[in-house]
This record gives C-alpha cells, sequence and structure tokens, in this order.
C-alpha cells in the first residue's frame, strides 16, 4: 500500500491541472471595443457609429445555443431564479417545491419576492430533484416547481413536464451549472416555463458575474425584460413604467467577456466530456467509491463538476471529511459539497418571517448524501489534460484503499 501524502508520503497528482479563468486575445479585443464605444451600460447613452451593443448580440447567441426563442441578460444566477418566478406570475405567498441538494440561491431567490420554498428530496443515484417525491409536496398553495440540474446534469425534465402539467404548474429550470446541457436533444432553459442561468466566475461560461433568463414564451419574455429594465416595456417609451421593476441589467464589459468564452465553449464541453468518461472508467471498479447514474435521455452533460459518492456501507465507518483532507493532500481539488437546504438557519428563519410558522421538510436522502457521502472534483480536474485526469483518479483509488 502507498504512504498518504498526509502521512509524508509522496503526492499521486503531480501533473499541473488547467487554470481557471481561461482568457486570450479576443476578451481583449472585444473588452476595447466596449470601452471605445462610450457605451458602457446595458441602457441610456448610445454608442459610438458603427458599435454593434454586446448586450443583445449575447441574448440572441445564448438563445440559439440553449435552443431558446428569447433570452434576457441580468446581473447574477440569483435574481435571474426570482426574475424568472415574477415573470411567471408568482406572487409572494406562493408555493414552490425545490430540492435541498443545491446552492442557496435556488430557495433564497424565492424568498427574496416572499415566495416560499417547499423541499422535495432528492434521488439516490442522480442527487436530483425526485419527481415523485416532488409530487407528495403538492398542495392548494403549489405555483411552481424548480428543476436543478446540478453539476451540469438535466433534472428528469419528461416526469417533471407531466407532473407540473398534471397539476397546473410552471416549470422553472436552475441550469446555473448546466450552459450547454440538453434533454433528449433540447437545450436546457427551454424545456420548462423559464431556464436560469449563471455566468458568475466559477460557471462554465463565465463573464465574472451575470445571468441570463430564457424562455419560447413571448410573454414571460416580456415580462422578464420588464422586471430588469425598471418596469419599462420593450416597445414602450424610456419612462413607461408600467409593472413595478427593479435595474437588473448586466453590463456592456460583462456581456463582452462572455461572448469571447463562448467561442472556446465547445470545445471546453469535449474535454470536459472525455475527461469525465474517463474518470468514470479509472473509478468504476474503486472499492468504497460509488458513481452517480446518468439518466440515458440526458443528450448532453454539462460537467460543471464531477460528483460521486462514497459507497454507503464505506461512508458508515469512514468520515468523509477525512477523506476529502486526505484526497487534497495527494493534490486533488476535491469538495464536500452543500448542506441541505431544509435544515439551512437562514432559510428556516426567513421562511417563518415570511409564513409565521416554522416549517419542516424531512428529505433524508439528501440528509445522509450531505453528511456522509457526497464528494465533488472541481471544473480544474475536467480541463485538464489526460495525464492528471488518471494521477486524479489514482489518489482517489490510493485514499480510498488506505480505510
Amino acid at each position: 500500500m502507498e504512504k498518504l501524502a498526509i502521512d509524508g508520503g509522496t503526492p499521486a497528482r503531480r501533473t499541473p491541472l488547467a487554470e481557471w479563468p481561461i482568457y486570450g486575445e479576443l476578451e481583449l479585443k472585444l473588452l476595447k471595443e466596449v470601452l471605445e464605444s462610450g457605451k458602457w451600460g446595458g441602457a441610456g447613452a448610445a454608442a459610438k457609429a458603427g458599435y454593434e451593443p454586446k448586450l443583445p448580440l449575447l441574448e440572441r447567441k445564448f438563445a440559439e445555443l440553449q435552443n431558446a426563442a428569447h433570452a434576457v441578460s441580468v446581473v447574477n444566477g440569483t435574481v435571474a431564479i426570482t426574475v424568472a418566478l415574477q415573470a411567471a406570475g408568482l406572487k409572494p405567498g406562493d408555493e414552490v417545491i425545490v430540492p435541498p441538494y443545491t446552492f442557496i440561491a435556488t430557495a433564497s431567490a424565492a424568498l427574496a419576492y416572499g415566495i416560499i420554498p417547499v423541499f422535495a428530496d432528492i434521488e439516490e443515484h442522480t442527487l436530483l430533484i425526485d419527481p415523485e417525491k416532488v409530487e407528495e409536496r403538492i398542495t392548494p398553495k403549489t405555483k411552481a416547481i424548480i428543476a436543478v440540474h446540478l453539476a451540469g446534469a438535466p433534472a428528469n425534465m419528461t416526469r417533471l413536464g407531466q407532473i407540473a402539467a398534471k397539476h397546473g404548474l410552471k416549470l422553472i429550470e436552475d441550469a446555473a451549472q448546466a450552459v450547454g446541457a440538453s434533454w433528449e436533444g433540447k437545450g436546457v432553459g427551454a424545456i420548462g416555463d423559464l431556464g436560469t442561468f449563471s455566468l458568475q466566475s466559477s460557471k462554465n461560461l463565465n463573464a465574472g458575474e451575470g445571468g441570463i433568463v430564457t424562455t419560447n414564451n413571448r410573454e414571460y419574455w416580456e415580462n422578464a425584460w420588464s422586471i430588469c429594465n425598471v418596469g419599462r416595456i420593450p416597445s414602450g417609451g424610456w419612462y413607461q413604467h408600467e409593472r413595478f421593476g427593479q435595474n437588473y441589467r448586466m453590463t456592456e464589459f460583462q456581456a463582452a467577456i462572455a461572448l469571447a468564452q463562448m467561442t472556446r465553449l465547445e470545445e471546453q464541453m469535449a474535454r470536459r466530456e472525455r475527461n469525465a468518461k474517463l474518470l468514470t472508467e479509472l473509478l468504476a471498479d474503486v472499492e468504497g467509491i460509488r458513481l452517480l447514474e446518468d439518466d440515458p435521455r440526458i443528450t448532453r452533460h454539462a460537467y460543471h463538476l464531477y460528483m460521486f459518492k462514497l459507497e454507503r456501507s464505506f461512508a458508515e465507518r469512514v468520515d468523509k471529511a477525512d477523506f476529502a483532507r486526505k484526497a487534497a493532500a495527494e493534490g486533488v481539488p476535491i469538495s464536500t459539497g452543500y448542506i441541505p437546504l431544509n435544515r439551512n438557519v437562514s432559510i428556516v428563519e426567513t421562511t417563518k418571517m415570511w409564513t409565521g410558522e416554522e416549517r419542516v421538510y424531512e428529505c433524508p436522502v439528501c440528509e445522509r448524501i450531505c453528511e456522509k457521502e457526497a464528494l465533488w472534483l472541481t471544473q480544474n480536474v475536467l480541463l485538464s489534460d489526460e495525464a492528471a485526469v488518471r494521477e486524479t483518479a489514482h489518489a482517489l483509488r490510493k485514499v480510498a484503499e488506505s480505510y
């Protein structure tokens, strides 16, 4: 047995990992164009002659990428969720069903507008929201479901769509980690009523900060555009405010970066897919490690992260945090992941503020996964060369065998 790095042995991974973010001359060129245009913001000042505004171009290209009819740029992915819920017609006091295994924004973005998140547990084998648990949570106050495409893997949009149609609910896609992903050949964000994306600096399409709302419904697009533009309407005058809205616009600088990053997206996605496949092959027989299952209806996985679990009986005797510390010492960028949002203090307290009651949602699969089993490899591994990926897999095998 190899001596662990944490005990003074040689780290298993010695090949450098890919750096993030990745940029080049195109980003510099487009940023310079914005700087010299005189049009830096998303509204207001006219650009100099010959300049094509970047935000409308980004919205068109992004909608095309995800097979959506419309896209609206926003300040970040969190606000995108709030805007999508508002655009779909939800009001304060309405309930939306969400998974507990997701970034806090999925729930906090609803609470920001007084919409109450109700938690439905996740599937054991995918860590995505369990459609059958969703149906159990529906009440007369339920108005929407948020499907989270976690780590780039689309949730079961076919079954969720059936449930939403049966109960007259809106279906929102939180695709913050899933730019480029598709389900049954259709881009995520264009399957439900609205989709939301993040362009935050850690995401596969990076603009530092920023977000996108997508939809195939023109009314929802107009609603979202108006909400993000202080209540103006697309065909109206500058001081014609017909809805309650805020200034949620991105800048031309962010759009310039995103447009440049989009030119690298396909190559990066192919690399992520290739390295994820290799990791799956290399880790498949490691005792103690359990790989996630991908639904065959996922026609493209975005692989923002590579997620796996400690096998259940293994996790009963091995501390997940200890496993992560030992893997990190071997040179593996690893995370122990989320905590269950159904138990998050800020979510519970804010829900109580809006409802006047302390709500408890039991999500045993999520709670066990969070405490004992789920681990993530960051995108630096997925964007690296084959040698680094093989060394990463060897490091995980080395740590697992040490127990």
